[in-house]
């Protein structure tokens, strides 16, 4: 479970993990609540998916990753997409929304472990978003 961005990773390219930045966190594994993944199994597990070389990781599961994405992207109003993948296939999706004007989620998820990864997920999205230009150019200031 993220807890905290994790800004020296190692990672090539962080902003191609599956929640846009590498995270230190905890585990929530059954048997292992709170367990904290040592630096090697964050680099090379935990912030990847697909951790089957985890000690950790339970033989029955319904899901091995998440991915989210920015579906709509309206201003204020931000539309994820979420897809569970199990044995690299699809497992599940669905849709998350945010009102950034107000500062809250209009549709979140009902499991709060997918629902943090979202938020986190959305944090590394508006870190490096960009924004729409505000000023209109007339053909008289046009470079």
């Amino acid at each position: 479970m993220p807890t905290r961005k994790l800004e020296d990773g190692g990672w090539l390219h962080p902003s191609r993990l599956p929640l846009g930045a590498g995270w230190t966190g905890h585990c929530c594994a059954p048997g292992h609540d709170g367990a904290e993944p040592t630096n090697q199994e964050l680099r090379e597990l935990c912030n990847l998916g697909y951790a089957a070389s985890c000690p950790r990781l339970p033989k029955e599961r319904a899901y091995d990753a998440v991915r989210f994405s920015i579906a709509r992207d309206r201003g204020t109003r931000l539309q994820l997409w979420f897809v569970y993948e199990l044995s690299h296939r699809p497992a599940g999706h669905g849709t998350l929304e945010y009102d950034l004007s107000l500062g809250q989620w209009v549709a979140s998820h009902a499991d709060p472990r997918t629902q943090k990864m979202a938020e986190c997920y959305l944090q590394s999205y508006l870190l490096h978003r960009v924004q729409p230009a505000s000023a209109a150019f007339s053909s008289s200031t046009t470079p």
